[in-house]
């Protein structure tokens, strides 16, 4: 499949395809740099209006930081953080869960996502999603202890 028919199925009406497409170049990210060439086409998907483009873009890029020498990630990295208090609280839990791997990745980031992770504001979301959101930072925070910087 070549990348253009690849994120016209990402952004696509049939959510089933997309996630399922996003599992196997998540899965093939964790493995090889094989999508790796295609990593500003994903980051592109971050400002997607739909919700749930932006969680596949967030799954594939981070699973694609393992692969990421030329410090696009870096570059990136702030507006891949905004997603933490992103409007859709489900993208946020999505930003959230991802960030270990990506601290794990590329340990020189671990100050930046610490800190985002701790300076979250989460006074945007309902009462019923807020424990949900702080819970998953706590777990995130608790995955990268022991990590270095």
């Amino acid at each position: 499949m070549d990348i253009d028919a690849c994120i016209a199925r990402l952004t696509g009406k049939d959510a089933k395809a997309a996630y399922a497409l996003t599992k196997q170049i998540t899965a093939e990210s964790r493995d090889s740099a094989a999508w790796y060439p295609y990593f500003d086409r994903f980051a592109e998907l971050l400002r997607h209006k739909n919700s749930l483009v932006r969680n596949r873009a967030i799954s594939i890029l981070a699973a694609n930081a393992r692969w990421e020498k030329d410090g696009k990630f870096d570059v990136l990295l702030d507006e891949f953080l905004s997603h933490m208090t992103d409007s859709k609280p489900i993208t946020a839990r999505q930003c959230v869960a991802v960030l270990p791997e990506i601290a794990a990745a590329k340990p020189e980031l671990l100050p930046r996502i610490r800190s985002a992770l701790k300076q979250a504001d989460l006074s945007g979301y309902p009462d019923s999603m807020r424990p949900l959101v702080l819970k998953d930072i706590v777990a995130a925070l608790q995955k990268m202890d022991g990590a270095e910087p």
